[in-house]
């Protein structure tokens, strides 16, 4: 990944957030037909390893499943808060007419080493966890829970995934959050995103300005 030096997050508690906040990852694989990507969310265990490890599940189906070597390096790709930028939302654009469109963005890289957890066990509190969090976070009077199902109905689905986990080796993290402009660009900016209802966007500007 490109990285110019005043995008680049290295602060591993800001990057651990954007994966917590933004699960869903892209799971990038070298296989027998080339790269594949799946989308998965994942669970951050931020306190396992020196960079964390992340757990999640595949269908069964998947062929996926098949080509998996534990030990095999993989790339997860965290997409968070983004937009298009306008030239015109910068102050400096109506005097000198010298800026371009752009898009900013937040994206943490995950590069590790996958291996398959195959045991009913892992899958279970793995899928408790995920819906706990998940159904909590949507803030539904009754939030649905594994044993609002028969238990055979239950196992019958937990014997269709098998589980994957990622140690973590490195993260990456490229927050473009215009830290390259003048004050008065990055607010004219932010501005705009925030009429356009980007609000997250903006306020992670303001607070980025070098």
């Amino acid at each position: 990944m490109y990285l110019p030096e005043h995008f680049a997050e290295t602060r591993s508690a800001e990057l651990h957030a954007l994966i917590t906040s933004n699960p869903l990852g892209t799971l990038v694989t070298s296989g027998p037909d080339g790269l594949d990507a799946n989308h998965v969310p994942f669970e951050l265990l931020a306190d396992q390893g020196e960079h964390g490890t992340l757990q999640a599940h595949l269908a069964r189906a998947n062929p996926l499943v098949e080509q998996i070597v534990d030990g095999m390096p993989v790339l997860v790709i965290f997409q968070g808060a983004q937009a298009y930028v306008s030239p015109n939302w910068y102050p400096s654009k109506h005097e000198t007419h010298r800026q371009v469109p752009t898009w900013n963005y937040q994206v943490v890289h995950a590069h590790g080493r996958i291996r398959l957890r195959d045991d009913e066990r892992f899958v279970r509190g793995l899928v408790a966890r995920l819906t706990r969090q998940h159904e909590t976070a949507i803030q539904q009077e009754r939030p649905w829970k594994m044993t609002d199902s028969s238990p055979e109905y239950i196992s019958q689905m937990l014997a269709a995934i098998v589980g994957i986990e990622i140690e973590i080796d490195r993260l990456v993290g490229k927050f473009k959050l215009s830290q390259n402009k003048a004050p008065e660009d990055i607010a004219g900016a932010a501005a705009g995103l925030g009429r356009g209802g980007h609000t997250v966007l903006a306020e992670l500007m303001g607070k980025a300005r070098p």
